[in-house]
């Protein structure tokens, strides 16, 4: 299976969605014979474009009708539906309709079933959502994940007035992920892409470490002098993906804490899933003496980390930032030593062992029990360790 990982630094639309996944390598011609299957009034073009100097796949698409169309989503889960597309692109589609739809009832004040949509229930945009899933089937795409969102600023003009930069619905689909405005006064988000990525994303964070195969380019509709309009789309193995190794540190300054309470975070800390957490002595305003705490964290562990230093800790404000990092690979052996067990944490690169640690706890325990110094057992684990591997 494949990942998918969305750089919406230029913000995201359906049109983009369609032109980078179909940038990815499918074919454009089997693309508008599956989406004919729809039954619409439009015409599809793709064709190859440039932003801000770099080229990009558009996707167009032609509406051939001059009433306006209004759709609750029955009329929708009607249409999708009805064509003869694989059932998991179908839920896929219904699945991002449903949450468009319930971010309309919430902004608009009604129930599910009397929502409707304008500009989102238009012919293209049942082309852009059921076009994005047709293509992540067909590029075999099982996890789709997306950096922060550039969501623009400014005002856009709709069928309700003139509204600000996110507009209702973008804003309510948005809910919980990270967003930010910069660069462009203009929408670059629009509520298609907010419900293609809030429904489908399996996380959000800065570029973590990934290995891809490919890159897809998905022009937007303006160009813009600041940035090019380009949402680009990474696309590799599921299994090289791990959005777990993008890591942040998390620190705060406190000079009104006890000792017991940092030390008992710490505790806490650990317990909740940092990678490593530390005090230190500083010297604050006011020539006042605090500690600085520093937890290392996962992109996904984050947000429940910064609330526990605010829930345990006497700390009103903390600063964030990504951090890059290395690490080798770890394993865990049991040895005998005096007599008793000890665990080892075995550190490898490149399948050579260059660091072998034996874990405090064992030592001190088989100490208390044998009476023999700490240190003699941990250089009795160390050598059974070397004589083990020298057996093999």
């Amino acid at each position: 299976m494949k990942y998918v990982y969305l750089d919406a630094s230029s913000g995201v639309s359906g049109d983009m969605c369609l032109g980078a996944l179909l940038d990815l390598g499918v074919d454009p011609a089997l693309f508008t014979e599956r989406m004919a299957g729809l039954r619409l009034p439009v015409g599809i073009s793709v064709r190859r474009v440039r932003r801000g100097g770099f080229a990009a796949l558009k996707v167009d698409v032609d509406v051939r009708r001059h009433d306006h169309v209004e759709r609750n989503f029955a009329d929708i889960e009607r249409l999708v539906l009805k064509s003869r597309l694989k059932p998991a692109v179908k839920d896929r589609a219904l699945t991002v309709f449903k949450r468009l739809f319930k971010a309309e009832a919430k902004v608009h004040g009604r129930r599910f079933a009397e929502a409707h949509l304008h500009e989102a229930g238009a012919d293209d945009a049942l082309v852009d959502v059921v076009g994005t899933a047709f293509l992540l089937d067909e590029l075999g795409v099982a996890d789709l994940y997306c950096s922060p969102l550039n969501v623009g600023s400014g005002w856009v003009q709709t069928s309700h007035g003139r509204l600000s930069v996110p507009p209702p619905a973008v804003a309510e689909l948005l809910k919980k992920a990270p967003v930010y405005a910069a660069w462009v006064e203009s929408e670059l988000v629009t509520p298609t892409g907010a419900a293609i990525v809030s429904a489908l994303a399996k996380g959000y964070s800065r570029l973590p470490e990934l290995v891809y195969d490919r890159i897809g380019r998905g022009a937007g509709a303006k160009e813009f002098p600041e940035i090019p309009n380009i949402l680009r789309v990474y696309y590799g193995d599921a299994a090289a993906f791990d959005a777990a190794k993008s890591v942040f540190v998390v620190e705060a300054t406190i000079d009104d804490a006890t000792p017991q309470l940092l030390a008992h975070f710490l505790e806490l800390a650990f317990e909740a899933g940092a990678l490593d957490a530390t005090l230190s002595p500083v010297v604050m305003k006011k020539n006042r003496l605090g500690t600085k705490l520093e937890v290392l964290v996962t992109a996904e562990k984050m947000d429940a980390l910064i609330e526990a230093v605010f829930r345990e800790t006497t700390s009103i404000g903390v600063r964030y930032h990504p951090v890059g990092r290395r690490v080798l690979e770890r394993a865990f052996e049991t040895v005998r030593a005096g007599g008793a067990k000890v665990g080892l944490k075995v550190a490898r690169s490149g399948g050579r062992t260059v660091n072998v640690q034996p874990e405090y706890d064992d030592l001190a325990a088989a100490a208390r029990k044998t009476g023999r110094p700490l240190k003699e057992l941990a250089h009795l684990a160390v050598n059974a360790y070397a004589g083990k591997r020298g057996n093999r």
